[in-house]
């Protein structure tokens, strides 16, 4: 995995999704600054201790967070409310970033999932 997949990756969307996807890495790498980064199924990803614990991708008029698992939207329903979604993925505006604490959540809830912290 490079992170240099994921800055050709960004390199290649137009504004304001590259902006809103750049901040998304960012806060991603700043909760989890041991996540290794690159490309996974075409999507850029973040894995820790091998594991894929998150990562992102850009359509034509949203933009998805991907947790790389089924089960932590359904877990943060609460918190994902307002939210368009599937089971694994949360989409959001090309021009409004997540919040960090709702990042810092699906993040925790993937973690501890992928690393049975219960």
């Amino acid at each position: 995995m490079s992170a240099k997949e994921i800055d050709e990756y960004l390199d290649a969307l137009e504004e304001p999704k590259k902006a809103t996807l750049t901040h998304l890495r960012h806060t991603i790498m700043a909760i989890v600054p041991d996540a290794e980064q690159g490309i996974s199924y075409g999507m850029p990803a973040f894995k820790l201790r091998g594991k894929t614990i998150a990562g992102f991708a850009a359509f034509k008029g949203h933009l998805s967070y991907l947790p790389h698992s089924g089960s932590v939207i359904p877990r943060l329903a609460k918190e994902t409310e307002g939210y368009a979604s599937t089971k694994g993925s949360l989409h959001f505006s090309i021009d409004r970033p997540l919040p960090r604490a709702l990042v810092r959540k699906l993040l925790a809830t993937r973690m501890a999932e992928a690393f049975d912290q219960r």
